[in-house]
């Protein structure tokens, strides 16, 4: 799994899905400052990238969740890697809704999602993991069971791996923040200086540069 953790990590610096800019940081949606961005979409672009995440969950699921009958994806950014995934172990495919759909049904899960099926939820990311968890409460509501939940990269915040603890969600990532500075420093995408200030980020990100 370490390899795997330093390719992705290697993978998504280089496509520059995500970005490292300690002394330029980031606003987030949420309105923290970052040093770091990443919108893993892009992987969509690279064939070889994309294929290598997509084998990489599909290991993890006949490893872990054997016995899954259904792929699900959160909208709107794994929706295409859960279809990918779904696709290659020939099973049925859903996703999840960030709210329910403003007309028609008013569906919060698009697909067939049958009572009792075991699911795995695919993730491009992961933070504090509340719209995360959202996503695996819909499912459960839906009448799924929930083996776990995959995904691309995780920030490793404290407050995320509670959240999935105190939700009773298993949760596999490919990479992590902690791989990537190693990767970073390695390839030369950051200095060794910049790591103490990326590892406080890490640490306290809804204070940090305040």
């Amino acid at each position: 799994m370490k390899k795997t953790e330093e390719t992705i990590a290697s993978h998504l610096l280089q496509i520059k899905a995500i970005k490292l800019q300690p002394a330029n940081p980031f606003t987030w949606a949420s309105g923290w400052i970052s040093p770091i961005y990443c919108d893993n979409r892009k992987t969509l672009s690279y064939p070889e990238v994309r294929d290598y995440i997509k084998n990489a969950f599909a290991e993890i699921i006949k490893e872990k969740y054997a016995d899954a009958d259904v792929i699900a994806g959160v909208a709107t950014g794994a929706i295409a890697q859960g279809a990918l995934v779904a696709d290659l172990l020939n099973k049925p495919f859903i996703y999840v809704r960030s709210s329910p759909k403003g007309h028609g049904l008013e569906n919060l899960i698009e697909g067939d999602l049958k009572p009792g099926q075991k699911v795995v939820i695919i993730e491009d990311l992961i933070s504090t993991g509340g719209s995360s968890l959202k996503a695996a409460e819909a499912v459960r509501n839906g009448g799924g069971d929930v083996l776990g939940m995959l995904a691309i990269f995780s920030y490793g915040f404290s407050v995320a791996e509670e959240n999935f603890r105190k939700e009773n969600v298993d949760l596999q990532t490919l990479s992590n923040y902690q791989t990537l500075l190693k990767v970073a420093v390695s390839n030369g995408n950051v200095t060794a200086d910049h790591l103490e200030t990326l590892d406080a980020w890490r640490k306290d990100p809804a204070n940090w540069n305040k």
